[in-house]
C-alpha cells in the first residue's frame, strides 16, 4: 500500500531532480511551471493555502516514490502534479492508490462533492487508470499546449464523491 505524506522544503531537490526535460515537465504539470523547475516554483505551491503537496511513499522500503498535489477552487478539487518517477513502478497499480488516496484525503477534509484533473489525450495509459477510479471524461472541458512544434490537447476528467467508493 502507498501512503501520502506531507511534501516539505526539504524534498524539493529530490522532485526537481527527477525532470528531466520540459517535455516531461508539461507531461507532469501543465503550462504552470516553466523549465527547469525552481525551488522558488515550488515553494510559491507550497506557500498557496489552496493547494495540498504531497509525496508518495512506497510499499516495501518507505521511501518516496512520486510526488501529487490537490488544489482547491470554488465547487471542487482539482488532482494534479501526479508522477509516479521511477518506470519500473508504473504498471503496477501504484498510480491508481494514488488517486485514491488523493479523492480520500480531498473528499474527507474539503466540503466539496466533485473532483477533477486534467491529462493529455495522448497519455492513453493515465486515461485508463483515472476511468478504473471511476472518474469520466467531460467533453466540455479541454484545452491545449503548444511544445516543440506539437499541440498537446489536455482533457478534464470528474468524479463525484457519490460514484467513488470509500
Amino acid at each position: 500500500m502507498i501512503k501520502l505524506q506531507p511534501f516539505k522544503t526539504e524534498d524539493i531537490q529530490m522532485l526537481i531532480s527527477r525532470i528531466p526535460d520540459k517535455r516531461a515537465l508539461l507531461q507532469f504539470a501543465g503550462p504552470m511551471y516553466s523549465f527547469p523547475l525552481t525551488e522558488d516554483q515550488l515553494k510559491k505551491d507550497l506557500s498557496d493555502e489552496n493547494r495540498t503537496l504531497f509525496k508518495i511513499i512506497g510499499e516495501t522500503d518507505q521511501n518516496a516514490i512520486g510526488h501529487a498535489q490537490i488544489f482547491l477552487k470554488e465547487n471542487t478539487f482539482l488532482l494534479g502534479r501526479i508522477l509516479i518517477w521511477n518506470e519500473n513502478n508504473r504498471g503496477k497499480g501504484y498510480g491508481k492508490k494514488t488517486v485514491q488516496e488523493l479523492l480520500k484525503y480531498g473528499f474527507h477534509n474539503f466540503d466539496r462533492e466533485t473532483a477533477e484533473l486534467n491529462v493529455y489525450d495522448w497519455n492513453t495509459g493515465a486515461i485508463e487508470c483515472y476511468k478504473k477510479v471511476g472518474f469520466e471524461i467531460d467533453p466540455d472541458v479541454m484545452s491545449e499546449v503548444s511544445i516543440d512544434h506539437e499541440i498537446w490537447i489536455s482533457v478534464n476528467m470528474k468524479i463525484n464523491k457519490n460514484r467513488f467508493d470509500f
